[in-house]
This record gives C-alpha cells, structure tokens and sequence, in this order.
C-alpha cells in the first residue's frame, strides 16, 4: 500500500497533549478507509503537524481526517520509506514511556539540510590513482565528522553527500569541520582543481510541490551549483544558528550567508535558467526581462552572488552540462555541442577547451577508456 505524509497547519495554538488525542481519532476509524496510521510530528513552535499513513490513495486520508476529527490537511504528498527513516530517523511511532497514559510526541519534523558537493576538474591521468585515494579517505573522514556532529546521511556518490540535522547549529559547526579536513586534503594531494561547496537550509517535509523536502533540497542544491563561497547559508539556517547560540554566524572568506531577498533572486534565476539553457540566441535582455532587473541591475546582482556576469554564467552553465553528457556518452561532439545550446560545434569545443584545458573528444576519449 501507498505511503502518504500529510501537513496540518494550525488555525489556531494547538498543545502536544490535543494533538496526541487528534492521533488517537485516527488511529480508531482508520480502518473504515483502508488506511493504517504510523506516526506523526508535531512543532508546537511553528504549530504545525506531519502525519505519516499507509493509504489507498491521498482522497482516503482526507477522508479519514474529515470523520474523525474534521481537521483535514493541507497538502498530502506519496513518500518513501526510507527516504522518511533517512531524514527524520523514524517511521513508527517513538517508545511510550511506562509512566504515561498516552504517547505524546512533541517532536518537529523541521530539519537543516546539507548538500557537500565535491567537483573535479579534468585530471592528468597520471595523477588519478594517488588522488582516488586520499580522495576515499576524506569521504571517510568526512562521514565521522557528520556522525560527530549528528548528522544523518541521506545518501552519497562520488560527486555529492547529502544529510540531514535536527540542529542548525550541529550542521554550521559539521560544515566548518568538513572545510578544515578539505583543506588538509587538498594540501596533501598538492591540487587545486577539486572544490569542495557546501550549501545549508531548513525546511520542512511538506511544502505544497510533490517530493519529499523539496524546496529546501532544491534551494541547498542550487546554493551549491552557482552561488560563490565555500559555505553557502540560508537565511533561515543563519536566524536559526543566531537564535541557538551566543555568537552570531558572520561571513568571512569562506562562509556566504544569505538573504530572503536573494534566495528569490536565486530562485527566479535558476527557475529560468534551467528552462531556456539549451536556447542558443539566449541572452542577456531574456534574463533581464524574465527576471524584472534592468540591465545593470542584473549585471551586479549576478556578479555579487556567482562571481560571474550573466554571459559567463549561462556559457559556464551550458559548459558543465556537457561535461556530464561526455561523462555519459550519451551523443558524439555534435550532438551535445546542439544539445547544450552552442551555436556550433567549433565554438563549443574552443569554449571548453579554454575551460578545461582539453578538447571534448580528449575529455570523451578518457572518459570511455
């Protein structure tokens, strides 16, 4: 059977004790709906609710909320599993203590997220093995410094980790860690072509869009793909940190945080970007009109966040998608020089050879081998 969670937004200030009673309701009806009720989390701060239900389909949760107790959820998304255990730790409910008449859970569904996006530039091969493996190494360390500061691994390639924290606080202190043993890295390898970015945000399971953590995924994500900085924080990670500790989180060389107003910006950006790249006449008046900035305003807007102007960020952009299409052979030189919106397949390959420092067929030769 379908797995469900489903999000409850208060009208009004609600207690643990009213809505471990709301839980009962459901769990009494629920098999007159097919349904069978696992657990739930409850944030009395933010005063919402998250319940997770085995159902027929998400018309038969609401119909069980209706009968049961009238308060009906906002939003009901289909989930996995394990993808629940990953990121909130639990898909029952917790143990009832021997003392109480009843299981009352006051416990948030709200979680920091950690994107650790490690990227290489093309490598001699000569010096990939020694590189392979003091890379594995730093993974491994980097996976004690997580469980160090309680984070929990969501899942992990070569390329990326991501993991999830109950605290704001435990995932800062988790990214400034991860940077100080990358540094030590990079020091013993003696290379500076692998980056190491890492984007930080808070959110909660359900947002109204169809997948699990979606928008706050999204938003680490995107943080990481383009915004400069080694560290990259949300501005709700920042409040948070600020709220939990005596010091405030403050920028410095390696550390970005940012505003309300400039995730929008990145929102609208990416939104835009990821929808017309492939359009070779693309350029900067498209960008200027889709997203509401004269010119210059744009101009300074993109260059403070990205460190590139808005030609160089869309060349950059197209430039990195190919790479992964040469990554998977999935066309000749050609195709993916069209496919990634270059004009012609010369200019495409003198923009990554500028790049990268090899040609396409190089790069696609070495990658086949």
């Amino acid at each position: 059977m379908p797995l469900f969670m489903d999000r409850h937004d208060m009208s009004v200030p609600v207690t643990p004790e009213m809505i471990a009673t709301i839980h009962q309701e459901d769990v009494k009806i629920q098999n007159q709906l097919g349904c069978r009720v696992l657990t739930y989390w409850f944030d009395e701060k933010r005063n919402n609710t998250f319940c997770l239900i085995e159902a027929p389909n998400a018309e038969a949760i609401h119909k069980m909320h209706a009968l049961a107790h009238g308060q009906v959820p906002n939003t009901v998304i289909e989930v996995g599993a394990d993808l629940v255990e990953a990121f909130l730790g639990r898909v029952t409910d917790p143990e009832k203590p021997a003392d109480a008449a009843m299981n009352i859970i006051a416990e948030s569904a709200f979680r920091t997220i950690m994107i650790v996006s490690f990227k290489q530039e093309i490598q001699p091969a000569e010096a990939s093995k020694k590189i392979r493996e003091s890379f594995q190494k730093f993974q491994a360390d980097t996976l004690h410094l997580l469980a160090k500061h309680r984070g929990k691994l969501v899942k992990q390639n070569e390329s990326c980790m991501m993991v999830s924290f109950e605290s704001s606080s435990n995932a800062v202190h988790a990214a400034f860690s991860i940077k100080s043993r990358f540094s030590e890295f990079r020091d013993d390898i003696k290379n500076d072509n692998i980056t190491l970015k890492i984007g930080l945000s808070a959110g909660v399971p359900v947002t109204g869009n169809n997948s699990f953590f979606e928008s706050t995924i999204k938003l680490a994500e995107r943080m990481c793909k383009i915004i400069k900085g080694d560290i990259i924080v949300s501005a709700g990670v920042k409040e948070l940190y600020n709220n939990e500790n005596m010091e405030v989180l403050k920028e410095e060389d390696s550390l970005l945080c940012m505003t309300e107003m400039e995730e929008k910006f990145l929102t609208s950006l990416m939104d835009f970007a990821e929808t017309n790249w492939h359009n070779t006449d693309l350029n900067l008046d498209d960008f200027s009109k889709a997203l509401g900035y004269s010119k210059s305003q744009l101009y300074r807007k993109m260059t403070s966040l990205t460190g590139k102007s808005p030609n160089t960020f869309i060349q950059d952009y197209r430039l990195n998608e190919a790479l992964t299409l040469l990554n998977k052979n999935a066309g000749n030189i050609s195709e993916i020089a069209y496919q990634t919106g270059f004009s012609s397949p010369s200019y495409f390959s003198k923009c990554f050879k500028k790049k990268y420092g090899v040609m396409p067929y190089e790069f696609k030769d070495a990658a086949t081998r």
